[in-house]
C-alpha cells in the first residue's frame, strides 16, 4: 500500500526527525494570537493589579506585629484584619474575570488553529490521504488542536503572571531586608535550571505521545467502523485486534508513565528548594531579630513572602515543562499546514470558458503514483463531445487511474489531459469538477437522511428536483416503503440500504447534479439484473448529450459504447468500436471471448482458465497493484 511507498517514507521522516524550538516557530505560534491582543492587554493588567494585590497580606501582617499589637490598638487592628480578608477576595474577583478572558482566547484560538487545519487538509490531494491513516488525521485535528488550550490557560498566563509576582516580592523583601533576600534567592537558578532540563526532555516525550496516540486512534478507526468491524469478525481476527490494541495502548502508557515521573521528580525537587529557603531564613532572621538587627514582624512578614517568591519560582519552573509539552503540539499541527497540496489551482487558472462541451483529450499522457513506479505511459486518446467511451482491460492496466485525471484528483506526471482545449491544470478545480460527476462501485453515504444525501450534489435542488431525479433512477419505489420517506436516515456508510439501493441513491444524486461530464466505474455492477436493466434505462437520457467514460465490467457497456479504449499495463494496446476490435482478433477479443461471450452463450468462464490466468498474471502492474486503486478485471 501507499503508506509503505514514496509518502509514507516521507511521513515517517517528518515525525522521527529530531525537533527543535526556533525563534521562527514562537513567532508563528504568536500570529494565532494578535487578533486578540485587546483581550491579551486586559489579562495583563489585571495580572499586574493582581500581583500588586498580592503584596498588600505581607504588609498588613507586619503592622499586626510591628505597630496595632505593641500600641494596643484595637480598632486598628481591626481594620487590618479586614484588610487581610479584602485583598484576597478583591484579587479572586479579578481572577474570575482573567479566567473568563483565558478562556475566550484559548477556546478562539483552537477555533482559529482546526478551521485553518480542516481547510488545509481539504486543499490536499488524494496522494495525501493514500498516505497517512485517518486515525492519524483525526489525532492531529482533534487531540493536537485542544491540547494546546493549556498555552493560554496555564502557559501563556502563567508565564505573565508569575515573573510579576517574584520581581514585586523580590523589590519588597529587598526593601525589608537586602540579606535575607540575597540568601532567599540563592534556591532560584538551581531550580529553574532543573526545570529548563526537565522541559527539553518534556518535550520529546509530548511528541512522543501524541505519535502513540495517534496510533491507538488509527486502529480504532480501522477497526471499529462498520466495514472494519463486519472484516474482522468475518475473519474472526478479535483476538488479534485486542492484541494489537493492547500492544499500541501500553506503548502509550508507558510513555505517558516517563512523561509523569519526568515532572515529578521536578516537582520533588522544588518541594526541597521550598523548604530549604524558610529554613535560611529563620536560622538567619532569628539571629537578626535577636541582635536588633530586625523586627520580628519583618521577619515574620518575610516568611509570608517566601511563598510569594517560591510559588512563583516553582509555576515557572512547571510552565517551562508545560510549555515544551504544549510546542510539541503545535508543531505536529504546523506538519500537516506546512504540507504542499500536489494539485492546487495556477496561478494563471481561470474557470472554465462556458458553455462546456465535454471535449476530452490525453495527449501522451504519464502517470506515477511512486517516483519510478509508472502506472500510464504515453497514454493518448479523444473523447467527442456526448460520446461514451468504455475503458477495457485486465485488472491494473491502469483504467481506473485515467477517471483520476480527469478532474484531477491527481496531476498527470508527463503529457496532458485537455477538456474543449484547456490544460485541466490550466482552470480553476471548483469550475472543472462542477462539471464532472462521478459514481463508482463503492458508494460512499452520509451518515444522515436520503435528502440530505441527494442535497449534497446540489444544496439548492427544490423537493421536486429531488422526486424527479429518484424516479430517473428508479428510487422513488424504495423510498416510499421507508418508514420517513425522504427524511429517513440512512446509517453509518448507508449500511441501512441494500447495494442496490445505494447505487441507486448515488445515481440520483448525479443526475441531481446534472454534470456535463460523466465518470463511471460501472455504477450498476452491484444491482440484480433487473434493477440493472432498470438503471440502464435511466441512465440512457443522462448519458445522451453528455461525454462519458465508464469502466467496463458489463457487456451491456461495452455494446452500447461509441468508443472502447483498450488498456494493458499502462499502455493503450487498441482503440475502436466493439466490432472493430473483435475483427482485429487482439486482447479485446481475447477479453471479450473470456469474460462476455459467455454471458451470451450461458457458459460460465473457468477460473481455472489458463489463458484468463496468463492474462491477469502478465497485466498485473505493480505500481498501481501496490496503490490499491487498480480496478476490476474489464
Amino acid at each position: 500500500m501507499m503508506g509503505g511507498g514514496f509518502f509514507g517514507g516521507w511521513h515517517r521522516g517528518r515525525q522521527d526527525r529530531p525537533t527543535r524550538i526556533t525563534r521562527a516557530m514562537l513567532l508563528r505560534i504568536t500570529r494565532y494570537f494578535e487578533p486578540y491582543w485587546r483581550e491579551g492587554v486586559l489579562v495583563i493588567t489585571i495580572v499586574a493589579v493582581v500581583a500588586g494585590i498580592g503584596l498588600v497580606p505581607a504588609l498588613l501582617i507586619r503592622a499586626v506585629v510591628d505597630v496595632a499589637i505593641p500600641q494596643a490598638d484595637p480598632l486598628l487592628l481591626a481594620y487590618l484584619a479586614l484588610g487581610m480578608v479584602a485583598a484576597p477576595a478583591a484579587g479572586g474577583l479579578l481572577g474570575v474575570a482573567q479566567t473568563y478572558l483565558n478562556a475566550q482566547i484559548s477556546q478562539r484560538v483552537m477555533f482559529d488553529l482546526r478551521n485553518q487545519l480542516y481547510v488545509h487538509l481539504q486543499s490536499l490531494s488524494l496522494r495525501f490521504f493514500t498516505g497517512v491513516k485517518t486515525g492519524e488525521v483525526m489525532s492531529r485535528l482533534n487531540n493536537d488542536v485542544s491540547g494546546i488550550s493549556r498555552v493560554v490557560n496555564e502557559t501563556i498566563t502563567q508565564s505573565l503572571m508569575q515573573p510579576l509576582l517574584l520581581i514585586s516580592t523580590v523589590i519588597l523583601m529587598l526593601g525589608m531586608e537586602w540579606r535575607l533576600a540575597l540568601l532567599s534567592l540563592v534556591v532560584v537558578p538551581v531550580a529553574l535550571g532543573s526545570a529548563r532540563r526537565v522541559g527539553e526532555r518534556r518535550f520529546e516525550l509530548q511528541h512522543e505521545a501524541q505519535r502513540k496516540q495517534a496510533d491507538l486512534s488509527a486502529i480504532m478507526q480501522e477497526t471499529l467502523n462498520i466495514s472494519g468491524f463486519l472484516l474482522m469478525k468475518a475473519f474472526a481476527r478479535e483476538a488479534y485486534e485486542q492484541v494489537r490494541f493492547v500492544g499500541k495502548n501500553r506503548e502509550l502508557m508507558d510513555v505517558q508513565v516517563r512523561s509523569n515521573m519526568l515532572g515529578r521528580w521536578l516537582r520533588m525537587l522544588l518541594q526541597v528548594m521550598e523548604a530549604l529557603g524558610p529554613a535560611l531564613i529563620y536560622l538567619v532572621g532569628g539571629h537578626l531579630v535577636l541582635s536588633g538587627q530586625m523586627t520580628l514582624g519583618t521577619l515574620i512578614a518575610f516568611i509570608a513572602l517566601l511563598n510569594r517568591l517560591y510559588g512563583p519560582m516553582s509555576q515557572l519552573a512547571n510552565i517551562h515543562v508545560e510549555a515544551m509539552g504544549s510546542l510539541a503540539l503545535f508543531e505536529r499541527i504546523f506538519e500537516y499546514l506546512d504540507t504542499q497540496p500536489d494539485v492546487a489551482d495556477a496561478i494563471d487558472a481561470r474557470p472554465i470558458p462556458a458553455p462546456v462541451r465535454g471535449h476530452i483529450v490525453f495527449h501522451e499522457v504519464d502517470f506515477e503514483y511512486v517516483p519510478g513506479r509508472r502506472v500510464l505511459d504515453g497514454v493518448s486518446f479523444e473523447v467527442e463531445p456526448g460520446q461514451l467511451v468504455a475503458l477495457v482491460g485486465p485488472s491494473g492496466a491502469g483504467k481506473t487511474t485515467v477517471t483520476y485525471l480527469i478532474p484531477r484528483f491527481y496531476d498527470v506526471t508527463g503529457g496532458r489531459v485537455e477538456i474543449d482545449g484547456k490544460d485541466v491544470r490550466k482552470v480553476t478545480l471548483r469550475s472543472l469538477r462542477e462539471h464532472v460527476g462521478v459514481v463508482t462501485q463503492e458508494t460512499y453515504l452520509f451518515n444522515a437522511t436520503v435528502r440530505e444525501n441527494l442535497r449534497y450534489a446540489r444544496p439548492g435542488a427544490t423537493d421536486e428536483e429531488i422526486e424527479r431525479a429518484c424516479v430517473a433512477a428508479r428510487l422513488d419505489d424504495v423510498i416510499a416503503q421507508m418508514p420517513d420517506g425522504f427524511d429517513t436516515p440512512v446509517g453509518e456508510r448507508g449500511y441501512r440500504l441494500s447495494g442496490g439501493e445505494k447505487q441507486r441513491l448515488a445515481i440520483a444524486r448525479v443526475l441531481l447534479k446534472d454534470p456535463r461530464m460523466l465518470v463511471l466505474d460501472e455504477a450498476t455492477s452491484s444491482l440484480d439484473s433487473q434493477t440493472e436493466a432498470q438503471i440502464q434505462s435511466a441512465l440512457g437520457p443522462l448519458i445522451t448529450g453528455r461525454t462519458t467514460i465508464a469502466i467496463a465490467h458489463r457487456l451491456s457497456t461495452v455494446l452500447a459504447a461509441d468508443t472502447l479504449v483498450v488498456f494493458d499495463r499502462g499502455h493503450v494496446v487498441e482503440v475502436g468500436n466493439h466490432a472493430q476490435l473483435i475483427d482485429r482478433g487482439g486482447l479485446y477479443a481475447q477479453l471479450y471471448n473470456i469474460q462476455f461471450k459467455p454471458q451470451l452463450t450461458g457458459a460460465r468462464p473457468s477460473l481455472a482458465s489458463p489463458t484468463a490466468d496468463g492474462l491477469t498474471e502478465r497485466s498485473s502492474d505493480p505500481a498501481s497493484r501496490d496503490q490499491g486503486l487498480a480496478a476490476s478485471t474489464v
